[in-house]
């Protein structure tokens, strides 16, 4: 059993470092990957302060499904290039959105969703998903959050 180490006080990237520990710690020996997509979502949702949604986005028929997930009932699919989700996961890059109001073509699964960054899970050549946080405030994510969701994307996938 794993217990969650508090991230108050940190700085942002001493708060990354510990979660890094963290997430290998919650997936060491452990192979299944839907088990630990839902360990990884619970973990950033508990871990990272201003979060109302975490969770993965798994690429299956060339779209992407709604996957494990910590917050409100989400959209179940999403078209690669449609929203921060499928723009993140057709241009294989990070995207952080400062304000979802002003994103062309932003879906709307959580009405008090303000902020998101999206990360795509790439192994190898194969894209497999995205790693998709929103948050209820403006301004939520920045650089140092989408290095750090890298990361921890890195260690998730091992």
């Amino acid at each position: 059993m794993h217990t969650l180490t508090a991230t108050e006080g940190l700085t942002k990237g001493e708060s990354y470092a510990e979660l890094s520990a963290q997430l290998r710690a919650l997936i060491e020996g452990e192979k299944d990957f839907i088990a630990n997509a839902a360990n990884f979502s619970s973990l950033l949702f508990y871990s990272l302060p201003d979060l109302n949604w975490a969770g993965l986005y798994l690429l299956k028929g060339g779209q992407l499904v709604l996957g494990p997930f910590q917050g409100k009932p989400a959209c179940v699919r999403i078209p690669l290039g449609n929203g921060v989700c499928g723009t993140a996961a057709a241009g294989r890059r990070t995207v952080v959105v400062k304000n979802v109001h002003e994103f062309p073509g932003h879906i709307a699964c959580d009405s008090a969703s303000n902020s998101e960054v999206v990360v795509p899970l790439i192994k190898g050549e194969e894209l497999l998903g995205v790693l998709d946080l929103d948050s209820p405030s403006l301004n939520r994510f920045d650089e140092e959050d989408a290095k750090g969701l890298e990361e921890l994307v890195r260690i998730f996938l091992g």
